[in-house]
């Protein structure tokens, strides 16, 4: 895993932290943001450039009451679920329980956030799926509610759909993003800040960068997701309880508009609109960006590259914000990335 992040940081330019602290973080009625990202929250905890944090969220399954008449056994949830129902006041707009925000001292304005996603776990076993009346990609197709309860196997790593139907599993975090400049905003839409992105490529042993508009950056998760399909058409996934170990970096010399990623085999431009034309053109757009300053390609060669080796898929197509992920190959450049001037 060390070896793979050296790899990122000198691909990148970046400097590797020398000095790291660890810590925890667990999900409590003072330490989520229900609903909402939000330049005006108080941190849940802060920490420096370099440091890791192990992130403790909830589902989007709904409380213990709605989970138990849907079959989950009492046992089965976890316990600080009953607490953040019962006490937490401040709600919405969205509905997301996000963990956090985790504040990094040194980030400003302009900044960047590399997030390293080192771990992304199970903690439970069960997730949840469904769709209601108005909602999802073809509401008058499907005019009325539906949920179920899906059995996860946690050793074998796979989900029992149906008695003939087994889904392997790939956890990630359907919502990792940073505060924007304001107040309030809803974590449903996805945007430069990141959030509710739902891009099932952001699995332990990737990272993602975000461009940081507020002091201390104020980062949050949730929205854990065992497994997805790209579109997560009805408008959940394999919803589910995760927890996740992230290190912070920050970075004064890069300058983002949308969130960027990259995993051991790809690296990865993000866009978001209400458009999906527009959400094309944004990740586009960036990935060109992406190989003319970093792999020092003309913004024509650039351009041609993108028809004859990148990948346009659709990430989401339900939070309100559409969103497209850019996907190009590692494997394609055959030189080590030649040093700026």
């Amino acid at each position: 895993m060390m070896r793979h992040w050296i790899f990122i940081s000198l691909a990148f330019g970046f400097a590797s932290p020398l000095l790291a602290a660890d810590h925890t973080l667990l999900a409590t009625p003072e330490t989520v943001a229900w609903g909402y990202y939000s330049g005006m929250s108080k941190p849940a905890l802060t920490v420096r450039s370099g440091d890791t944090v192990r992130m403790q969220t909830l589902s989007t399954c709904g409380s213990p009451e709605l989970m138990m008449s849907r079959g989950v056994k009492r046992e089965a949830i976890p316990l600080y679920t009953d607490a953040i129902y019962k006490e937490v006041k401040d709600k919405g707009p969205g509905g997301h329980i996000l963990t956090g925000p985790v504040a990094i001292a040194e980030a400003e304005p302009g900044d960047v956030l590399e997030v390293q996603i080192l771990a992304v776990d199970l903690d439970v076993d069960f997730a949840c799926n469904g769709f209601a009346l108005g909602k999802g990609f073809l509401p008058m197709e499907y005019p009325y509610s539906r949920s179920k309860i899906i059995p996860l196997d946690r050793q074998k790593m796979t989900a029992q759909f149906a008695p003939h139907i087994r889904i392997p599993l790939k956890p990630f975090f359907g919502s990792m993003g940073l505060a924007p400049a304001g107040g309030k905003i809803d974590s449903a839409p996805p945007f430069a800040h990141a959030g509710n992105m739902d891009n099932k490529e952001l699995v332990a042993g990737s990272t993602l960068f975000i461009p940081v508009a507020v002091k201390g950056a104020l980062f949050q998760a949730g929205d854990g997701h065992a497994a997805q399909g790209n579109g997560e058409v009805d408008i959940t996934a394999l919803e589910t309880y995760l927890s996740g170990t992230f290190r912070f970096i920050v970075h004064k010399d890069r300058r983002l508009l949308w969130p960027r990623a990259e995993t051991p085999e790809y690296y990865i431009s993000m866009g978001f609109s209400k458009d999906l034309k527009e959400a094309a053109e944004h990740a586009l757009r960036d990935m060109i960006e992406f190989l003319v300053v970093e792999k020092h390609m003309s913004r024509d060669d650039a351009y041609m590259l993108a028809s004859v080796a990148v990948d346009l898929n659709i990430t989401q197509l339900v939070d309100g914000n559409v969103g497209v992920h850019a996907m190009c190959p590692k494997k394609i450049f055959t030189a080590a990335l030649s040093p700026k001037n």
